[in-house]
């Protein structure tokens, strides 16, 4: 059994792609997406018919030309989202755009939009999670959306304080970026030779996952950004790992055995602290510097991404 078979006995995998074939082939759970995935899929030749659609679509659904250029990118991201969907058994995570990660009623609004156009696709709510950036706007905007049974997955996280709060707010599911961690802390002081067991990053979602089982929180703790396949290993019992192609096709090669680390903790007496105030939180969390630096490009790259795509569609429109 290679260890892409051997991990999944006790991980759930998820595809951080959206490259219907390489989906297809290693046969993931779930899978996510994001603005830099959607912008590669648009040089895929099988995805040109989905681009056409979401011109067409926006050009009936009319406008002025920045109203045409938003509805045709959400529109072409949902056509991505269904045609995975086609190809996978469980869920989709679909990205808020992240340039309205500070605005909490933009963010409740552009998820309900994604909801419809799904639905409008014939897919249920049920199997889409709603991608917000992990600040305390979007934090409370998915608070208020688990309400009505939207469940979400909260990305970009890099700080303690941000997977306390997301775990306050009962989010359905959290992505804590582990190679990014890994890459902040390497630029500043050479983690070489490497040692996986003092890696930044696995350290971060360890503890993360030792307090959510502690305290009895119910949030999904999904790893995510990975550079190696010794990051994905060490973290093997995590309920999720959302893993890039390259790295999926690593564990498929490899039959090296694949040992358990995470294992969820049995506590007796369940004590759930005080919630973080959002001046709590914005203290704790600019307290960590990586936390700080790697939250703003996140959102600066995607956002950079993300107008990439809108100029590919407005040149089409």
């Amino acid at each position: 059994m290679n260890q892409l078979e051997d991990i999944k006995k006790f991980t759930t995998i998820v595809a951080d792609s959206g490259d219907i074939a390489s989906i297809r082939h290693y046969k993931p759970q779930d899978a996510t997406t994001n603005p830099s995935l959607i912008l590669q899929a648009t040089k895929l030749m099988n995805y040109q018919p989905l681009l056409d659609n979401a011109i067409t679509y926006a050009r009936k659904k009319g406008g002025n030309r920045t109203t045409q250029i938003i509805n045709a990118s959400d529109k072409l991201t949902i056509n991505i989202g269904t045609e995975i969907l086609k190809n996978i058994p469980g869920k989709i995570s679909t990205e808020v755009d992240v340039r309205d990660s500070f605005n909490q009623d933009m963010c409740v609004t552009k998820a309900y939009k994604l909801i419809n156009l799904y639905q409008e696709n014939g897919i249920e709510k049920s199997r889409i999670l709603i991608k917000l950036a992990s600040t305390w706007e979007g934090v409370k905007a998915a608070e208020e959306l688990e309400k009505v049974n939207i469940h979400c997955n909260l990305t970009l996280l890099f700080s303690f304080a941000q997977a306390r709060i997301c775990a306050e707010a009962g989010v359905y599911l959290i992505s804590p970026f582990v190679g990014r961690i890994y890459d902040w802390y390497n630029q500043r002081q050479s983690l070489h030779p490497y040692s996986v067991d003092d890696d930044p990053g696995v350290k971060s979602v360890c503890k993360i996952y030792e307090y959510y089982k502690k305290h009895n929180y119910h949030t999904i703790i999904m790893g995510a950004s990975f550079r190696n396949t010794e990051q994905i290993l060490a973290l093997a019992g995590c309920d999720r790992l959302t893993i890039s192609p390259s790295l999926i096709e690593k564990l498929y090669h490899s039959n090296n055995p694949v040992v358990r680390k995470l294992f969820p903790l049995i506590i007796e007496k369940v004590h759930q602290p005080t919630p973080l105030s959002e001046s709590e939180f914005r203290w704790e969390h600019n307290e960590d510097p990586m936390a700080v630096e790697k939250l703003a490009e996140g959102i600066r790259q995607f956002a950079v991404d993300q107008r990439k795509l809108e100029n590919l569609l407005a040149s089409k429109l």
